[in-house]
């Protein structure tokens, strides 16, 4: 019984994009006075930096505006001013008007830490107390940072103290509209265990022209589809890479048996899926990426073919784990029943059948032995709050890979729900740096 509800539980939160549950996160605990969405947000009259008065309401109107709240004397702000300037960088020429509310008493160290950021866009203060001030006042800011998106007609689209939830609705606020950029095509390939269903998304090419191609390796109990592996696949093409992303046997609408399912013969999976499109005339390279446990199928099969048929590998939250966890027969500190080296025929996932091989097999993988083969350009991202494959097992994998390049995300889980558009930018922006004319 212990077994079933093991793997129930890998099933249901382990290693596909919506993974781990998001736990309650800071506006829980520090934007409960925060304006609520649809509120009028409140004029104000304030000065610049430079001493001039600043209204609101008339240098605003019609404008999407983002009003962050911070202080040059306040750590979190500091830490949180690389992702500001990253949300101004982006939504500023899509038409976001930024302006910075400080909660400085001094004129001259409100100075210096905007020159020493860099912020470019307009600051304003009223150089009073943070618990003084009016503007505190009029939008129930107690906590700092804190942020404010309004839309053209000056309503409250979003208040949080969380620069990622401000950047997800940014992002998903100026997002094209049912657009997809480069064309895509459903293809069937011959896999371990039966047909492999994909999809191929790529540039418009001209005649003879050839791109590099990434193909995209979702995790346990997932599919091709979502926004993970969606959104990397639209950057990717409007920046000339094509990707293929496709269902493991026994995932969605390939062929094949879940109960039959290893990692082993996912890995023969994304052997067979890049010797297919290594025979596309238009692939001039092949790149690989995978989440979860098909970031460890990433790896290993990088480490099988080597850097001389893999131009770069992305990692995203790599669940290495599954190994120990095989051994241990425990997920996330729950022990199972009886002998862990002798599991039952199949495990009872209610509507799948997690099989015996699985398990065995997971306890003999040598993921890092097999990874470390692998000599070329490498990332990993992996997020500080993942529940389900703690962050350490990220950090081996840049350890072993000499070169290689680590983003941790603090506070994000396993599916990187924080803000799944930041983790695509990592991967896609660094596929795009990395295999531009490989």
């Amino acid at each position: 019984m212990k077994w079933k509800l093991l793997f129930v539980l890998w099933m249901a939160v382990a290693v596909s994009a919506q993974a781990q549950a998001p736990q309650a996160d800071a506006d829980a605990k520090y934007a409960t006075e925060l304006l609520k969405a649809g509120t009028q947000a409140p004029d104000f009259r304030m000065k610049t930096l430079e001493g001039k008065t600043f209204r609101f309401a008339k240098q605003t109107k019609g404008k999407y505006v983002l009003l962050d709240f911070w202080a040059s004397w306040c750590p979190d702000c500091r830490k949180d001013m690389p992702n500001v300037q990253r949300m101004y960088e982006k939504f500023c020429p899509q038409g976001v008007e930024f302006i910075g509310v400080s909660m400085d008493t001094d004129r001259d160290k409100w100075k210096d830490a905007v020159e020493k950021y860099d912020i470019r866009y307009t600051q304003v203060s009223e150089l009073v107390k943070f618990h003084d001030t009016q503007i505190a006042s009029l939008y129930g800011v107690k906590w700092i940072p804190s942020m404010y998106l309004i839309d053209p007609q000056g309503k409250v689209v979003l208040a949080t103290v969380m620069a990622d939830k401000m950047e997800r609705t940014l992002t998903e606020l100026f997002a094209p509209k049912g657009k997809t950029f480069g064309t895509q095509e459903s293809v069937s390939i011959d896999g371990a265990k039966g047909r492999l269903a994909a999809i191929i998304q790529k540039p418009v090419l001209q005649q003879g022209e050839q791109c590099p191609m990434v193909v995209l390796c979702h995790g346990f109990g997932g599919r091709k589809e979502g926004p993970l592996f969606e959104v990397i696949a639209d950057s990717l093409a409007n920046h000339g890479i094509a990707s293929i992303r496709f269902d493991f046997n026994g995932h969605g609408e390939s062929e094949g048996d879940f109960q039959q399912m290893t990692v082993p013969n996912e890995i023969e999976d994304a052997r067979k899926v890049i010797e297919y499109v290594s025979d596309l005339r238009y692939v001039k390279s092949i790149a690989i990426a995978g989440h979860s446990q098909g970031g460890v199928v990433a790896a290993m099969t990088a480490g099988e073919l080597g850097s001389e048929d893999i131009a770069a590998v992305a990692l995203l939250a790599p669940a290495a784990v599954l190994r120990d966890d095989a051994i241990r027969g425990t997920v996330m500190g729950i022990p199972q029943q009886g002998d862990p080296s002798d599991p039952p025929e199949y495990i009872d996932l209610w509507v799948k059948k997690l099989g015996r091989d699985y398990i065995l097999t997971a306890q003999r993988l040598p993921i890092y032995r097999t990874a470390v083969r692998y000599h070329g350009p490498a990332l990993i991202v992996h997020g500080t709050a993942d529940r389900v494959v703690p962050y350490t097992y990220g950090e081996r994998f840049n350890d072993i890979w000499a070169g290689s390049e680590y983003v941790e995300l603090d506070g994000f889980d396993h599916g990187f729900s924080q803000n799944v558009y930041r983790a695509c930018d990592i991967v896609s922006s660094w596929f795009i740096k990395t295999l531009q004319g490989r």
